[in-house]
């Protein structure tokens, strides 16, 4: 064969090489359309089976519409990087959506119509200072009956709730109607009439933004049903229930409603009980019954006190204030930031609150959402009774280095607190048979606890005032936040409250961090030494200074003189160990820089540029056999 021809055929057969990658790209972009493979370690781009059930659960198209100022981010890495994130894990939701969802990326530009869009939306832009100007970082949403829901800005430091957010606005454009919540309380939190001041009272502020997001339905106590329009039951303070209504709420749970229950040993903004002296002497509720059968148990007769939390009051006129045990400022550190409905939160204020345990034979878990500290202890709600002075709460007060579950959610599943079936009734009023008993509950419980009732009053967490006619109010806690996160999360599907925290998109220098440690670590004790060999230089300084026998010099002594260059010679050698420490961290830093930059850009490719000439010889190898 000559030279002529061995070229021609080295020619086409590159020509043929060429030909099928090309074929190959076409034929993989055909069938392999739409797969996606996630190598991330924690999953990032996997979206959890809940939020994919609410994707495939729309019925019709959902348009969004995701503003972000590109142009006007140039400078901001971290803001970039994170809307990065944002984009992808909304054209996820696309992608699993099936074609229902309709995403538009927008870039809004200073005087633009988009901007104009955006403004319409609701959406403000937000001025991040030196750091640019103001921009746009949110989304909207519109289904086809006019209705929208917008996040107004995705902030980086609630990332972990990212998925829960987009598919909680997904959820409430494919299902527009409000939640339906019924409200069953043991004390007056709507507008109603005082008999005793003769004069209309208002509604307490949760009460009121409650209604602006639910339509509430008021339930009274001798009701022997629950209308199967409500999706939240709102059970709060209560007292004297008749056996009718526990076994419709039972039921209710057992079929898989929703419920939001507030008890208290010691409720003081339940008035009804007040002295004589116009003292309030508070009242307790429970629900023993159902929460026996539930496998939990609640201090009923004893409120937890914590000497860490503790807030101040008035002590009175012309006095200062006082530390009361029983009045709670929960911060960060009390609540479960993997929650949603505690994320982000900072305060939440608590009022003489019961405790919540699981009992050992029961099968459901029991998370909490709220604990006291370690520096608390139950003390007994009749100490309350009458409280003139909280300080003498502290006289022989003894924490039991435990923490208290004051708020918790209940996972699990659920048995019923009749099993014999209902109640027989009171009278009867209808021939028609009871529908049968539920035994077990259908699907896993959804219930929140929370051991006080006072969290709701005004007095705890908001200022509120009148202005014009209007009601001006000012909140000093999240109490208010706390409560609409929870009927917030209880009204959306079980898949929506199933989504948890997800891991972050950004990845620490876990070794560079260890590194940085171990080097503070040394240097504290580098510095501690040589503090305290300054202290034992200065006390025999003194020493030598009172061995003296003439006090009145101002000389130094020979041994004094001694003392002080011995100390400055170490003070010099141990400067010098601490900042060794510090190169030695520095140069540590590089050489692990150094060993993954020849790792990624000499090792990798030295890899394959041996698997490929052993591949080249081994199919060399090959041709020489068969000719």
């Amino acid at each position: 064969m000559t030279t002529r021809q061995q070229r021609n055929i080295g020619l086409t057969a590159l020509l043929l090489l060429a030909l099928g990658f090309i074929a190959a790209l076409v034929a993989s972009n055909t069938l392999l359309r739409g797969m996606r493979i996630d190598l991330t370690e924690n999953n990032l781009y996997t979206i959890s089976p809940g939020t994919r059930r609410v994707l495939q659960s729309i019925d019709e198209p959902i348009n969004l519409y995701y503003f972000f100022s590109d142009r006007e981010t140039a400078d901001i890495p971290f803001l970039r990087t994170y809307s990065t994130r944002v984009r992808e894990m909304l054209e996820e939701f696309v992608a699993q959506s099936d074609g229902r969802l309709i995403l538009q990326i927008i870039d809004p530009l200073p005087f633009s119509e988009d901007e104009d869009r955006a403004t319409q939306f609701g959406l403000e832009p937000v001025n991040l200072g030196s750091l640019g100007e103001s921009i746009f970082f949110g989304l909207a949403g519109s289904n086809s009956v006019g209705g929208e829901q917008t996040i107004g800005f995705f902030q980086p430091d609630k990332e972990a709730f990212l998925e829960y957010d987009l598919a909680r606005l997904v959820y409430s454009l494919a299902n527009p109607d409000k939640p339906v919540v019924g409200l069953l309380a043991g004390v007056s939190m709507t507008a109603g009439f005082d008999s005793q001041l003769q004069r209309v009272t208002e509604p307490w502020v949760i009460t009121t933004q409650a209604q602006q997001l639910f339509d509430i339905r008021n339930l009274t106590p001798g009701q022997t049903d629950v209308d199967p329009e409500i999706d939240i039951l709102w059970i709060v303070h209560p007292q004297n229930l008749a056996p009718s209504m526990l076994y419709a709420i039972d039921q209710f749970v057992l079929r898989g409603g929703r419920a939001f229950i507030f008890v208290d040993p010691f409720a003081e903004i339940d008035i009804a009980n007040a002295d004589p002296t116009g003292m309030a002497m508070g009242s307790s509720s429970d629900l023993a019954q159902l929460f026996n059968a539930w496998g939990i148990d609640f201090s009923a007769d004893e409120v937890v006190a914590d000497n860490r939390l503790a807030l101040s009051v008035s002590g009175g006129f012309g006095a200062r204030p006082v530390r009361h045990l029983g009045l709670l400022g929960l911060t960060a550190e009390s609540m479960d930031a993997e929650d949603v409905v505690t994320s982000g939160l900072t305060s939440v204020n608590l009022g003489t609150a019961g405790y919540f345990s699981r009992r050992d034979d029961a099968e459901i878990a029991l998370v909490p959402l709220l604990v006291s500290s370690n520096e608390a202890a139950a003390l007994p709600a009749s100490q309350f009774q009458f409280l003139a002075d909280p300080s003498s709460l502290l006289d022989e007060f003894a924490p039991t280095g435990q923490t208290y579950v004051l708020a918790a959610r209940v996972e699990g599943p659920l048995r019923t607190a009749f099993p014999d079936g209902p109640p027989q009734p009171e009278s009867e009023t209808t021939d028609a048979a009871p529908p049968p008993a539920q035994l077990m509950s259908t699907e896993a419980a959804n219930i929140i606890l929370i051991g006080d009732v006072d969290v709701l009053s005004d007095r705890l967490w908001v200022q509120a005032q009148r202005f014009l006619g209007q009601q001006i109010v000012t909140p000093f806690a999240n109490n208010g936040d706390f409560i609409v996160n929870a009927l917030d999360n209880l009204a959306g599907s079980a898949e929506l409250i199933g989504i948890r925290a997800r891991a972050s998109f950004s990845r620490p220098f876990t070794t560079v961090d260890e590194l940085r440690r171990e080097a503070d670590a040394q240097f504290r004790q580098t510095e501690q030494q040589l503090q305290a060999q300054l202290d034992e230089t200065e006390a025999r300084l003194g020493d030598l200074q009172e061995a003296r026998t003439d006090q009145g010099s101002l000389l130094m002594s020979p041994e004094q003189q001694a003392e002080i260059q011995r100390f400055l010679g170490e003070q010099v050698r141990i400067r010098s160990e601490l900042r060794a420490v510090r190169r030695n961290l520095d140069s540590s830093i590089e050489q692990l820089g150094t060993r993954l930059r020849i790792i990624n850009i000499g090792l990798v490719p030295l890899l394959l540029s041996i698997a490929a000439l052993a591949v080249a010889l081994v199919r060399r190898r090959r041709l020489g056999v068969r000719r």
